[in-house]
């Protein structure tokens, strides 16, 4: 197909109680679909961003669960990919009332995407200029 941008959802992440045995099931979901999608577009370059509309408190709450909190996680996933860890990684210590505080900021992530990915400029849609970061080839 000659599209550029899928958009695909997966649910059941709002969890407050028993985490870890749904997190591992829905990872495993993300892996399998993410593992299909590269090998049905076996001969595009191509990067999957993951992201969540929702990061998690440190503390657990009163079901033993977390609530939502900040800092959502972002994955850039593919052959065009430079691995690694961008920004730093966030401190459990240092918190904004519970919260993690970001070390790098999702739009710069989506400037990345706009600006190398689909060839349109990133201020139109984003509101301002954010600093690429360098993950893609």
């Amino acid at each position: 197909m000659p599209t550029k941008v899928w958009a695909v959802n997966l649910g059941g992440f709002d969890t407050h109680a028993d985490e870890k045995a749904t997190h591992d099931r829905l990872m495993g979901q993300l892996d399998t679909a993410v593992q299909s999608f590269f090998a049905a577009i076996a001969e595009r370059p191509a990067a999957v961003l993951v992201h969540s509309e929702f990061g998690r408190r440190v503390a657990a709450n009163a079901s033993g669960g977390t609530d939502h909190g900040t800092a959502a996680p972002v994955l850039v996933i593919g052959p065009v990919v430079r691995g690694g860890l961008y920004g730093d990684q966030p401190s459990l210590t240092n918190l904004d009332d519970g919260d993690l505080r970001f070390t790098t900021d999702y739009r710069r992530v989506y400037a990345t995407a706009l600006g190398s990915v689909l060839d349109t400029d990133p201020k139109a849609a984003l509101g301002g200029a954010f600093e690429p970061v360098p993950f893609l080839r």
